[in-house]
């Protein structure tokens, strides 16, 4: 009689404290998508093709997407992004701001990186940025930049697309910087480095390709260099890289 006791009190602490837990954290869509997908919300005016183009960009590539058809507006000022960088919806990601067009592979960089910041902006509704790209628009790709919001407000870009590559016979700037780590299985290289001028680029730590694996053969974790880099398809790469004496 005592054990049956015991293991109902028993029960019902476990259950009191799953109840508390879950009252804690953050509702049970913040925490996991269907499928193990990345959970995020968003809200839009009812009636915006691209904004569900927008989202359906996002579910198919792995992101379950809950719709709110109103409250773009309210939630842009609820989240901290402001007026300026505005567009017509407004999505929260692991306490992240994501307004506007802003590629899925960006959101992603986003929560791998957890910067301190508001969040992720495409101001206005650029041609060519996911949900208003396709056939309807003429298969156009305007340039456009992905800002990072500082809690300050300040932006920074994070990424650009659809800008033209530097041609043949122009000289990229050469930048000093110190090899953080070499990824020869990746063709990656993570540099500390100063300005990137061509880039729009603040000094800065970051993980760049390579335009040739054979680049990689020539440093080492630690070593003080000079380098290109320049950005192809989408992707920040070295172009050329030296050991500086």
């Amino acid at each position: 009689m005592q054990r049956r006791l015991l293991l109902k009190a028993l029960a019902g602490v476990t259950g009191l404290t799953a109840l508390a837990g879950t009252a804690f954290v953050a509702p049970v869509f913040a925490q996991t998508g269907s499928a193990g997908k990345t959970p995020l919300e968003v809200w839009k005016d009812p009636d915006c093709g691209c904004c569900n183009d927008w989202v359906t960009h996002l579910e198919a590539n792995g992101f379950s997407v809950r719709v709110n058809d109103t409250g773009n507006s309210a939630a842009r000022s609820r989240l901290g992004v402001p007026a300026q960088l505005g567009s017509c919806h407004t999505a929260l990601v692991a306490g992240y701001a994501i307004e506007g067009h802003v590629p899925a592979r960006e959101i992603r960089r986003l929560l791998k990186e957890r910067p301190q910041a508001v969040g992720l902006t495409v101001p206005g509704m650029p041609v060519g940025s996911p949900g208003m790209d396709g056939t309807v628009y003429g298969n156009r790709r305007d340039p456009f930049d992905v800002l990072l919001i500082a809690k300050d407000g300040s932006t920074q870009v994070y990424q650009s697309y659809n800008r033209p590559q530097q041609g043949q016979g122009q000289t990229l700037p050469t930048v000093d910087g110190e090899v953080r780590k070499v990824d020869k299985a990746t063709g990656k290289i993570s540099l500390r480095h100063g300005e990137i001028k061509n880039l729009d680029m603040p000094a800065m730590s970051m993980v760049f390709q390579v335009k040739d694996p054979a680049l990689l053969d020539k440093v080492k974790a630690g070593d003080k260099v000079r380098f290109t880099a320049d950005q192809i398809n989408g992707d920040y790469t070295v172009m050329s890289i030296e050991v500086r004496n």
